[in-house]
This record gives C-alpha cells, structure tokens and sequence, in this order.
C-alpha cells in the first residue's frame, strides 16, 4: 500500500500538469482550468490537568479543481476532494474525471447565466462573464524552513512534554481549576498548476502550542485561552521565538504566564463602565485582534463587493462599485494599515492559492483609504492588481480571500510616552472576544486585562472590561502611535460556508485614542 506523504507532490507533479494541459486541449469551450494538491504530514498531543489527553499521527491528501467554462457565457465549475491511501495509485483517473466534472459544472453554470442574463433584463444585465485578472504566471519550488523535521518527533515525547506542562501550570497556585494543553507539529506541500503554466510547488512547516486556564478566587472564574506558533519545526515550543517582529517565550513559560495572569484576574473587580469617551492606550496584543476585525475582515474585497453577506456581513468601506471610501480619510494621519505576507509567522507565502506572487497591498495610508485585499477574480470586477490574498484551509476547499499579516504599522513614539502623557484614562493589554457589526462599523473588543492610568502610571487592574466604540470615530481619534510593533499568531480565524478555519497573522504597536470602556 503507497502512503501519503510531502515527497507524493514531487512524484506526481508531471501527471498533474499533464492532466490539466490536456484538459485545455480537449475540451471545446474551456478558457481556463487550474489544480490544487496538497499533503500534510501532522503529529499532535494533548494533555489535560496533568494528565495525557490524546496523540495522533495523522497523514492526508486534498484535491481541488477550479474551470472557467461556458459556451454563451463563461462560469466557475469546483470539484473538491478529500483522498486516502487507496486513492495514491488512482490518481490519474481520479484527477481527469474531477477536471471532467468541474468543466460540465461549469458549462450547466454558464448556460443558467445566460438564461437569466436574457430573461431578467436590466436586472439580469447584471450578470457577466467570469474572469481572472492577468498575472505573471510562475513556475517556483518554495521549501519549508526548521531545525527539528515535524516528521522526526516521536508522539511519546509530545506526549511528556505537554503533560509536564500541564503539570506545570496545574502547580503555580492552588485558584489554578482546570487547564488544557495540546502541541502539534506539521509539514505541509501544496502544487499549484494552471492551464496558463503556472507551477508552484509549496512546502510549509508549522508548529503551534496553545493552552487553556481557568483560574477561581472566591465565587469569580476566569477562563483563558492562548496559543503561540510559527512556520518552524518544534524548535520554537522548547526556545522560544526572537526574531524582529515576532517574539514570544518558551511554551512552557508561555503556559506559566497564562496561568499566572488568570490567578491576578480572578482576584480583581470588574472593569467599571465609562458613561462616556475615555482616552485609551492599547497595547500591541489588544489591537492584534482590532487589526483583524476593523481592518482586515473590511478589506477583503470579496465580502465587500457582497460574495458572503447572508452569511458574514458586509464592510463599511464599499457600498458599491461607485460607492466606495478609496481616497477618502477613514482615518488619524498616524494611521498606516497593510497586509503583507512576506512578514514572518502563520501569515506568510510566496504564493496564494492561484499562483498570484503574493505582496503587500497598503489599506489605510496615514489615514487615507487605498485599497482591498483580493483575488484575481475580484481585481477583474472591481479594478487594480492581483496581491495574492485568495486561500483555502486546504485544497478540497474552494479559496476564499483571506488575511495573510494585516497590521497597524509602527509609529515613531516610545510606548512609555504614549502611557505616560495620560492623566487619566485605561490601559488594555491583551485581546479576548469580539462583537462586531454586520458591516464592521462597528465594534465591542474585550480584553484580558485592564488597567487604569492615573498621571502617566498604572493603577488598579480589572478584569472582564473592553472597549466600544464606532470603528470611524476611533480610528480619526487615534493620536499616538508606538514604535513597539509585534506580530502574533492567530490559529482560528473562521470564514466562509461551509467555515473555514486558517491560522494567519496580526499585529500592531501600542496605540492611544478615544472610546467608552464596558465592564461585565
């Protein structure tokens, strides 16, 4: 019996392309057809209150296929599929029957646009062919980088190591209740072929700890969660990360930390609720999370041109192809926004999920609104370049436009000036849970943690407090911005329906504006 493994991508790339290109020749009325492959090779173990939870060693392969067709008018067709062992030796008939059916799907699509395209009128004018916005077509091997091969570590010693951990945190301080913690390590190899002659071959390596406290000091609970990864090999859970902009410790103190904050926060009141605008100074964990939600959810062109408003929501920035806030201030001139995946952690590649190189697109350039990230299909509706932001979870999935590293960039302010210029006003350090508005407009982000600011110095510390506030306003009111910039991990950014779950990146610097504070 074959097994799957990275080293497959290699051995079968030559049928791939073979089977795409001759897809392209043979059938008549086919104006594009691209495949997507990708093996994964995972190991994961678990532990919970000390004691061995779960291990699991786990290999698998997905298949996607992606045809512009049509006779009249030109529509998508997708096939996805997940494969097994048995499916290795099939492959060849497995991957020409799913570039067969893509196509047939997408001719029935084309015709039924058509038909209504006709039957509907001006309303129906409104449908149109489908296309992909040109770009260089590439053919590149991207290799993973680590030190410990994900595929060299043995379960036993995952298993050790996070039940020690557990232990670990189990001991620190008798509030300590309940903890979870769980390690996985993985190396992934994606292709990515086109009928233009595209040919990408991508191997990731990533390795992820996260844990979970709940901590209990009299009749309060609290309950933490965090997690800590990279695109490298186990190495980072044992040393740690050091690199320009992304730090973290060893998942053991990483744990510990976690465990310690949780006991502190059991213990404080309840953050009190302002009655009106405070000044706030956000630390660069806090709008990790706001860089997601009010900048990088918005500016996915995809949910902003309406492709997924039943389901997620639409943005605050785009109205319509006439209605749009590109070169109109959204926000303070200290304000610079992008995403870019060349920075490093969960959030980077080369190349996107239709071969587009992948680059930084700038959305909010010292306040000014310039632009979405999006896929080669969006750039053809809505106009501008291709940036490489269209992904799946994995190959069987259809892509979606997704964040890579959205941030706030750094200013040029020493954090300790932002915070001491306050007279009086709240410190928030540490993101938790979002609610956000059905277009982004606005927001109620909750923290870790809160402390209040009196004359330039911490004080009292708070739990279970956040901010409110109209996304607009607090962006104008942004008037301080550190040089401190981070970029963290975020393991479970969920989009799309059926949802797709992707670790990618956020970050930013500390920052100071207006807003109400909420407790409770």
């Amino acid at each position: 019996m074959p097994r799957i493994s990275v080293e497959l991508i290699e051995a079968v790339t030559p049928l791939m392309e073979e089977r795409v290109h001759g897809a392209a020749r043979r059938l008549p009325h086919l104006r594009y057809a691209d495949l997507r492959l990708e093996a994964t090779e995972a190991k994961g173990a678990g532990a919970e209150n000390g004691t061995p939870k779960f291990s699991g060693d786990d290999q698998t392969l997905a298949l996607g296929v992606r045809v512009l067709a049509g006779d009249r008018m030109s529509a998508p067709g997708y096939v996805g599929l997940t494969l097994g062992v048995a499916d290795v030796p099939n492959l060849a008939r497995i991957v020409g029957e799913a570039l067969e059916q893509a196509y047939r799907r997408a001719m029935v699509n084309g015709e039924m646009k058509a038909d209504a395209r006709e039957k509907f009128g001006p309303l129906g004018e409104a449908l149109a062919d489908t296309r992909l916005h040109p770009v260089e077509v590439r053919q590149d091997t991207v290799g993973a980088v680590y030190r410990i091969d994900p595929r060299a570590m043995a379960l036993a010693e995952m298993v050790r190591y996070a039940t020690d951990i557990s232990r670990q945190v189990d001991g620190v301080d008798a509030g300590v209740k309940y903890n979870y913690v769980s390690t996985m390590t993985e190396l992934s190899r994606e292709l990515f072929v086109s009928s233009e002659g595209a040919r990408i071959d991508q191997t990731f390596a990533l390795t992820q700890g996260t844990c979970t406290v709940v901590t209990v000091a009299g009749t309060v609970s609290q309950d933490l969660y965090d997690a800590l990864g990279h695109q490298r090999g186990w190495e980072i859970l044992l040393e740690g990360i050091d690199e320009p902009l992304l730090r973290f410790p060893t998942f053991l103190d990483f744990a510990l930390g976690l465990a310690r904050e949780g006991v502190a926060l059991a213990a404080a009141p309840v953050l009190p609720t302002s009655d009106r605008e405070v000044v706030v100074v956000t630390d660069p964990h806090y709008n990790t999370l706001v860089s997601h939600e009010i900048i990088g959810h918005p500016v996915e062109l995809d949910r902003a041109l309406k492709m997924e408003t039943a389901y997620a929501g639409r943005s605050w920035l785009l109205g319509g192809l006439t209605e749009h806030q590109i070169g109109r201030r959204v926000a303070s001139p200290l304000v610079t926004t992008y995403s870019d995946p060349s920075l490093p952690g969960f959030g980077h590649y080369k190349y996107d999920h239709e071969g587009t190189p992948a680059r930084r697109v700038v959305h909010i350039d010292h306040g000014i609104f310039r632009g979405f990230m999006n896929s080669r299909q969006t750039a053809a509706i809505f106009g501008g370049e291709p940036n490489g932001h269209w992904k799946a979870t994995d190959a069987s999935l259809v892509p979606l436009i997704r964040m890579s590293n959205t941030v706030f960039d750094a200013g040029a302010r020493a954090a300790e000036d932002v915070l001491q210029e306050v007279d009086h006003g709240y410190y928030i350090a540490g993101h938790r849970t979002p609610s956000i508005a059905e277009s982004r407009e606005n927001f109620r982000i909750s923290a870790r943690r809160v402390y209040e600011i009196r004359n330039g110095q911490l004080g009292r510390l708070y739990r279970d407090g956040g901010i409110v506030a109209d996304s607009r306003d607090y962006l104008m009111n942004v008037d301080a911005v550190g040089s401190d910039f981070r970029l963290y991990p975020i393991p479970n950014c969920g989009k799309g329906q059926p949802m797709q779950t992707k670790r990618l990146g956020n970050g930013g610097p500390t920052m100071r504006s207006r807003a109400r504070v909420v407790g409770g």
